[in-house]
């Protein structure tokens, strides 16, 4: 069997994996002004890295929003489409090694999925997301450029610009540690510093998501949360939602790979 590469078109950004005889070969990613430059470019940008040549390709198999702009056959491959929220789950499923989650894909805005090997199905979604923290971060910081961001936050303290639940209540509640966030950007200092601000938007973004995970979990016997996307690989994502794995009984998980979840998923989805 030749090689079978799985697409995720973005708006901007395009991801795309191969593989042969069911083994992850290579990744990468390719931004670009729009869904067509994008994910030319991802082919062949790939094809290059890896030594590669249309030739070796067997199919191909696109998701993402960007997915709708192609019709037909990619270079005369056979191509086929994946509904994206399907590829989520297949992409979660597959690097976490399990049967059954939840798998949340962090975005411009982030999606929930419930997946079973037998049944994959949206329950919902956030506008919350990266679009969110880079569209604040502009206009808070008047940065825009995620390396940035990341970078600055690095040095920020949360305390500076978030409000905890020890400074509202006068006596324990056990339900709610005294460390948790009452309010978001509800204390303000003075002093506070760009890093304070980039700090405290990476912390809502991710506890906001957290949060929503909680709940659609909340009535459900599925205890494992699968998180995937391009925001996992920021530094705060794992002393976030490892928190949230202690605080809330349930098991968050960021796999190797995540932020191709969905484009191995597609790739996944033709073998299902």
């Amino acid at each position: 069997m030749g090689i079978i590469f799985g697409i995720d078109v973005g708006g901007s950004t395009t991801k795309i994996v191969a593989f042969k005889d069911k083994k992850l070969i290579g990744a990468l990613q390719v931004k670009a002004a729009d869904q067509l430059t994008s994910m030319f470019g991802a082919i062949g940008n790939f094809l290059l890295k890896y030594d590669l040549t249309l030739n070796d390709i067997s199919s191909i198999t696109l998701t993402g929003v960007g997915a709708s702009f192609f019709d037909g056959d990619v270079y005369g491959i056979k191509t086929r489409k994946v509904e994206e929220f399907q590829a989520i789950g297949y992409g979660g499923l597959h690097l976490a090694g399990l049967e059954e989650a939840f798998v949340v894909s962090l975005g411009t805005g982030t999606a929930f999925v419930r997946a079973a090997k037998k049944e994959i199905s949206h329950i919902g979604g956030s506008g919350v997301g990266g679009g969110t923290l880079i569209g604040l971060a502009t206009k808070m910081l008047g940065k825009n450029d995620i390396d940035a961001i990341l970078s600055l936050a690095k040095d920020g303290h949360i305390e500076n610009v978030d409000l905890s639940v020890r400074e509202i209540l006068n006596h324990d509640i056990p339900s709610l540690p005294p460390n948790l966030t009452a309010s978001n950007f509800g204390k303000i200092k003075s002093t506070a510093t760009d890093a304070d601000f980039a700090l405290g938007i990476i912390n809502m973004v991710f506890q906001t998501v957290g949060v929503m995970a909680v709940f659609a979990a909340r009535n459900d016997t599925i205890k494992d949360v699968i998180l995937t996307g391009s925001l996992t690989a920021i530094d705060q994502a794992h002393d976030i939602f490892g928190d949230f794995t202690q605080r809330y009984g349930l098991n968050f998980i960021i796999p190797p790979d995540a932020i191709y979840a969905t484009a191995i998923g597609a790739a996944i989805y033709h073998d299902s």
